[in-house]
Formats: structure tokens, sequence, C-alpha cells
């Protein structure tokens, strides 16, 4: 797929990626510049990575005073 910058530098996501990545209208990106590519990365909101860690095991928690450096 392919966009094309605008006369004022903007470009449209092509509408299979927005629903794959289930953007919305005003949803926030992140923009790097990296090796001449331009990578953008959807944020989350508090709201959608509730419970994303559940089931996720506590027990034999190491800490800062575990390590031996």
């Amino acid at each position: 797929m392919q966009a094309t910058i605008s006369s004022k530098f903007q470009i449209v996501i092509p509408k299979p990626i927005r629903e794959h990545l289930q953007l919305k209208p005003k949803q926030k990106l992140t923009i790097i510049d990296k090796d001449k590519m331009v990578i953008l990365i959807p944020q989350s909101s508090l709201e959608d990575l509730r419970g994303i860690a559940a089931g996720v095991r506590i027990d034999n928690y190491r800490d800062k005073t575990d390590r031996s450096i």
C-alpha cells in the first residue's frame, strides 16, 4: 500500500491498515524517524491497556535488593 504526501504535508492511512489497527479519529500517534524511515506507533489510552497483565504471576519477583552487583 502507498500513501501520498499532500501539499500540506498530510497523509491518509489506508483503510485496511486503519481497520486492522483499530485506529480512531483524533487518536494520537508517536512518530519516530529512524534510518530514513518514518515509524508511526498508535498511542493507547489507559482504558485500552486495562487488563493487559491479567494472570501475570508476581511470586518469586526480584527487585533491586536481590541483585548482587
